[in-house]
This record gives structure tokens, sequence and C-alpha cells, in this order.
């Protein structure tokens, strides 16, 4: 029965990721950011092998979701030209990923941890100015996270980073 359970979910998990991606993929560009930028940067891109590549790019559809939400609410640092290079540095999953089950048969889901995630980058402005950006936030209490899906904090993560930049917080110094 739990066999079931669990690849019911599993299936269901695929699905609504799926959707997630065609609704990112059709979202209407924002006024004022002319190009929204995102990669994965090479140390959490060395880790894809045990991860899975399909869970890195879920994460730039989650952040890239995250910002343009923010910024539709509230521009702040979105002018007219502006430009988006955003940079995933790291990212903590709270469970084992799909690619990490199926590579550890004695790893199981109800397995949880903290975790979280660094966003950098760099905001180009109409002007020319390039203004860096730095975020990073990591749960640090594990009590959460027994309730936690695979990427829960990561997403809390830049779900902080998008309102913290609409309200020109996030900038790092120079």
């Amino acid at each position: 029965m739990r066999s079931v359970v669990m690849r019911l979910s599993a299936l269901l998990s695929g699905i609504l990721f799926a959707a997630a991606i065609a609704v990112g993929a059709q979202a209407a560009p924002l006024s004022g950011v002319s190009d929204i930028n995102i990669t994965i940067g090479p140390d959490l891109q060395a880790k894809a092998d045990t991860y899975g590549q399909r869970d890195l790019d879920g994460l730039v559809v989650d952040l890239r979701q995250s910002v343009e939400r923010e910024l539709a609410r509230n521009g702040g640092l979105a002018r007219d030209g502006a430009a988006l290079n955003l940079v995933i540095e790291d990212a903590v999953p709270n469970r084992p990923t799909f690619r990490q089950l199926s590579r550890s048969p004695g790893l199981s889901y109800e397995s949880f941890g903290i975790g979280g995630a660094t966003v950098g980058g760099s905001l180009v402005t109409a002007d020319g100015q390039d203004r860096p950006l730095h975020f990073t936030w990591y749960e640090s209490d594990i009590w959460f996270a027994q309730y936690a899906g695979t990427w829960s904090d990561a997403r809390k993560s830049f779900d902080r980073f998008a309102r913290s930049l609409a309200r020109g917080e996030a900038l790092a110094e120079r």
C-alpha cells in the first residue's frame, strides 16, 4: 500500500511540475523589466547528477515566477529597459529528489532536513549601471522540514529574495 501511495505521489508531483513549467513559459513579460535571465551556478550545476537536471530546471522556473510576481506587485528596481541576470548559486532540498531516490534504493521520501538557497547576480539598469545582487536564506529549524516538500525551503528563499529585490533590499554592497 505504501509503495502505491509513493508512486501516485511521484506521478502527481511530475504532473504538477509539468504544469508549472507550462504556465511559466506562457507568462507575459513584465513592463519595466526587459529581460530576466536565470542560470544555475557552476557549483550547483555540478550537483545535477545528484539532484537531477529536471529538479534544477524546476528551480529556475520557481525563481522566475517568484521574481515576476513580486515585480508585478511592486516594481521597485524594475524600470524600463532594466535587465536582471540571476544565478542560483546553491540550493538544498528538504527531501530527497526523484533522482536521489532512484539512485539510492534505501533512501526514503520520508527523510527530511533543512534546506534553502543562495541567489546572486546583477541588475543592469537602463542607463547601464551594473548593480550586484546577493541573497542567502536557509531554514534554521528542522521542525518545519517535516511538513515540507522537496524544494520548499528553496522556494521560500526565492520568495524572500523576490520581495527583497522588489523593495531594493537585495542589492549587495560593492
